[in-house]
């Protein structure tokens, strides 16, 4: 039998260690964890914070759910005094990352972090860099923010740009779900 390929190929590269993290490079200060989730007969309890400093040191004085329609976009944007704390309760989405920060040692890096029940669940946007997410699924995702600031309604700490905007070097529509 021949070992010699039939059809061309690519050859696969790595993209997680042995012990399941990620290759790709993280952008400072972003945090990415898996919170404890207990399950028995009767259901599950989904921890969103226990008083660890997991998610940064900075007090909750804030909590707010959102949501996001199937398909649909939000961002890009960033804040310049609040970092964001996303905690997925239903659903899945993909938030693009991406370091605009001058003089940060990750500047210019775009970051994925897949945001699902089955995987990382909770995330920490530092101040500064530029979010914006994809509700993957054919339902409605629904998240909850644990901001670092309370909401100022007559002055918003959010600095927009447009999903397709030409300021951020990513192609959002390589990332869109196709359903």
């Amino acid at each position: 039998m021949s070992t010699e390929p039939t059809l061309p190929g690519t050859p696969d590269v790595q993209t997680v260690t042995p012990e399941g993290r990620s290759t790709a490079t993280i952008i400072d200060g972003v945090i990415t964890r898996r919170p404890p989730v207990h399950v028995d007969h009767r259901g599950s309890l989904h921890e969103l914070y226990n008083g660890q400093p997991d998610l940064g040191p900075e007090p909750i004085v804030h909590v707010y759910q959102t949501s996001l329609f199937p398909g649909q976009i939000k961002g890009w944007a960033r804040h310049e005094r609040k970092v964001d704390r996303y905690s997925i309760a239903v659903g899945e989405m993909l938030a693009l990352l991406y370091d605009g920060r001058p003089g940060s040692p990750t500047e210019g890096v775009l970051q994925r972090v897949h945001l699902t029940a089955r995987g990382t669940m909770q995330m920490r946007i530092p101040v500064g860099v530029w979010h914006l997410l994809i509700n993957l699924s054919q339902a409605e995702t629904h998240f909850i923010n644990m901001p670092t600031e309370t909401y100022i309604y007559g002055q918003p700490d959010r600095i927009l740009l447009p999903w397709d905007s030409d300021e951020i070097p990513v192609d959002v529509r390589s990332y869109l779900p196709k359903f």
